[in-house]
């Protein structure tokens, strides 16, 4: 057991050196690691809000929105239901969701027309519904209940249980939505997490700006596609940023205009030129499922291409088929950024934008659409700037922390076992440069609790010697010699050495999992010095006592 190999001796030796490597760009200045060779590593450990300063945010999400429009959409799919050629169709007087009872209500123009009507109804409460996803897995639950109020109105009610589920879902959508949209490559340490029912923690470290991190994060994103109406002629707007903005859809509205029709102006082109659109979109963003940007080969410059989930291409290709020769209008954020006419029905679920876009501005846009639309507006509650200072002050008390628990740990084991606690002091010194090199290797976020963690696991780290020293000095006493008494020591003590830090591992990584913000911080130093400590602690220190032993041959051993 004592006996390493020229390969084993080698690969534990690497591994340290490694970690070594890894853990230098932490000592160096951002200018030092810049001017390092390229075949070096040059990351460093990021550090989190509490010890880098940053912005945090929380923010409350407007979950009576998403049932609105979780209406309206159905309102949608009911008139097309209504207007199907096939089965005959069905004249309704109105369509009127009601936000503030979570119904809507449907009258139909002749009451003969209620039975036929409800089978439609039906099937549109049904069709397309993710029950799984709204109703913890519940795939008996219905979204919706059906009722007649006398003769000529059905109205459908959306459940309770049903309302909580769209809830979640669209906290749950927001986080990922404006993780997009702060880390579109996911190499920035930002922690968006969800608290209570409708509340969203957006915490940025390094980032002490969080006006600029709100514009970034309530930038709409929103695509729609709207058929135009030529016959309505477009009214003279002279000073757009003068209009006023609705609540609902965010944009300048003008008024005076038909019901279901809206002016949008076109992107980039001069202030006058806007086009009449139908206000109910055929196909929204969320339909949207990828983006990116491409050379136009027909017309120069840049286009976007798209693809829509199966919902979405149904939606295209049954209007574009329908639809041939009509103008078809793509808006992002308010404005038209492309009305083509449509030519030919368009099937497969995918198309393209054309527009002769410079290339910047295709990727931007083709950005904007992957990253989606906030499914509701988000309302600022609280924001705050984290000070570096602040930063500052908890990085030196955690290192004083980490330096007093070493020093006094060093010591213990210096004169408590001699020669081997030299042993342990050096595989100490090397768990340290490990763990710093596995945190700076992952890129991992450095928090106060994560310190803690780093102190904790210094401790623990000379727990697996002294379990191992003390069982050498028992078969010392024993009588058995120092190079049986070492290997026997090493062998017996492993089994609780392992036991001891599977079980703390495993705890760490529960914490993890369900755990968040400096939990989650604390979770990942101590499951990383677990790792670490056991590798140097029984390895390591086994490495030197054998080279030791093996070429002395001591008679005694003092331990």
């Amino acid at each position: 057991m004592l006996q390493f190999s020229r390969f084993q001796t080698i690969a534990t030796l690497a591994v340290v050196l490694f970690g070594l490597l890894f853990a230098l760009p932490n000592v160096l200045s951002e200018g030092q690691r810049a001017a390092l060779p390229q075949f070096l590593p040059k990351s460093a450990m990021n550090l989190g809000l509490d010890l880098q300063g940053g912005s945090y945010l929380l923010l409350k999400v407007d979950t009576d929105k998403v049932i609105g429009d979780r209406l309206t959409s159905l309102g949608q799919d009911v008139r097309t239901r209504f207007r199907d050629r096939n089965r005959g169709r069905i004249a309704t007087r109105a369509i009127r969701p009601d936000k503030g009872e979570k119904r809507l209500d449907i009258v139909l123009r002749n009451s003969e027309t209620l039975e036929s009507a409800m089978d439609r109804v039906r099937d549109a409460t049904r069709v397309g519904l993710n029950l799984g996803g709204i109703a913890g897995g519940l795939a008996s639950v219905q979204p919706y209940t059906v009722t007649t109020v006398g003769d000529d109105v059905i109205r459908i009610t959306m459940t309770e249980e049903a309302q909580r589920g769209y809830a979640r879902e669209a906290v749950t959508d927001s986080i990922e939505v404006v993780r997009r949209r702060i880390d579109p490559a996911g190499n920035k340490e930002v922690s968006i997490q969800p608290q209570g029912t409708d509340r969203i923690v957006v915490q940025v470290p390094g980032d002490n700006d969080p006006e600029g991190l709100k514009e970034l994060i309530n930038r709409t994103g929103q695509l729609t596609f709207h058929p135009a109406d030529l016959s309505v002629p477009v009214p003279d707007i002279g000073d757009w940023d003068a209009l006023e903005v609705d609540a609902d859809s965010g944009c300048p509205e003008v008024s005076g205009m038909p019901p279901g029709r809206m002016v949008r102006r076109f992107a980039e082109i001069e202030e006058g030129n806007a086009i009449v659109l139908e206000r109910n979109p055929v196909i929204t963003g969320d339909m949207v499922v990828d983006a990116s940007a491409s050379p136009d080969p027909d017309n120069g410059g840049f286009q976007i291409d798209f693809r829509f989930d199966n919902r979405g291409a149904r939606r295209f290709s049954r209007y574009t088929r329908e639809n041939i020769g009509q103008v078809f209008a793509i808006v992002l954020d308010c404005k038209v950024i492309s009305a083509p006419n449509i030519q030919t029905a368009i099937t497969g679920g995918r198309g393209r934008i054309t527009g002769r876009f410079a290339a910047d501005e295709a990727v931007r846009i083709s950005k904007l659409i992957r990253a989606g639309a906030l499914p509701a507006p988000l309302q600022t509650i609280e924001q705050r700037t984290v000070g570096a200072g602040l930063g500052q002050d908890s990085i030196k008390a955690g290192s004083r922390a980490v330096i007093i628990g070493f020093i006094a740990v060093i010591f213990y084991m210096l004169i408590s076992y001699g020669r081997f606690g030299l042993y342990a002091n050096f595989a100490l010194i090397a768990n340290v440069i490990l763990i710093a090199g596995l945190l700076s290797l992952f890129g991992s976020t450095l928090t106060l609790p994560g310190i803690a963690g780093i102190v904790l696991t210094i401790g623990m780290a000379v727990d697996a010697n002294v379990l191992i020293f003390e069982r050498i000095r028992e078969e010392l006493s024993a009588g058995k010699g120092p190079i049986n008494a070492v290997e026997t020591g090493y062998r017996r003590a492993w089994s609780a050495i392992l036991d001891a830090n599977v079980t703390t591992f495993l705890a760490a990584l529960i914490m993890f999992q369900l755990g968040a913000g400096p939990v989650r911080g604390f979770a990942v130093t101590l499951a990383t010095g677990v790792v670490t400590s056991v590798f140097t602690a029984y390895v390591l220190t086994r490495l030197f006592a054998g080279r030791y032993l093996l070429k002395n041959r001591p008679k005694t051993l003092s331990l």
